[in-house]
């Protein structure tokens, strides 16, 4: 290719490689990083539930309505294994307990212009969009998975990493099946 990359006219990557990190800062207790894992998932069922709302394929619709149970079950995961790990005695309050869910999912996108971008798209476009939102959700985990010295943390981030290893699966043979 003439001219090197310089020369390329398509589309590159950019940002940081520690993108999607911020939400899990290096000096962070391990107890936060579970809640704060719990967030996104949590921001991630959101969406999911969001997108099921918005389509009338029935195939598509099971398959978001799965992918939104398998959020609930990353979440319990997680609080079952901050209790084991970091509940010790009566507990005062509950971490998971809070009016205040954000606007973020595990892919560090926004769930309102996540689902905004999403209305009036046709399903390819959404299949597009939410591979791009899980390959984000793989790369964070193995950030995090790499990153923290728990070894009970590595498990969970692990664990998380092939749950959306296997999202990505079901979301691209639904997109190639309708190529």
């Amino acid at each position: 290719m003439s001219g090197g990359i310089n020369a390329w006219n398509g589309l590159v990557a950019s940002g940081a490689p520690e993108a999607g990190i911020a939400y899990f800062p290096d000096d962070e207790k391990p107890e936060k990083v579970v809640v704060l894992a719990w967030l996104l998932e949590e921001g991630a069922r959101r969406f999911y539930k969001g997108v099921e709302e918005l389509l009338e394929d029935k195939k598509s619709i099971r398959l978001f309505k799965e992918l939104g149970a398998a959020e609930v079950r990353h979440k319990s995961q997680l609080v079952k294994l901050y209790r084991e790990l970091f509940a010790s005695g009566p507990e005062t309050s509950d971490p998971f307990a809070t009016e205040e869910l954000g606007d973020v999912m595990e892919s560090g996108m926004h769930i309102s212009e996540a689902l905004d971008w999403v209305k009036g798209k046709g399903i390819m476009e959404i299949l597009d969009y939410s591979v791009a939102m899980e390959t984000n959700s793989y790369d964070l985990y193995i950030k995090m998975e790499r990153r923290v010295k728990q070894k009970e943390l590595k498990t969970v981030f692990n664990s998380l990493l092939n749950e959306e290893k296997t999202h990505l699966q079901r979301l691209t043979s639904l997109l190639e099946e309708r190529v």
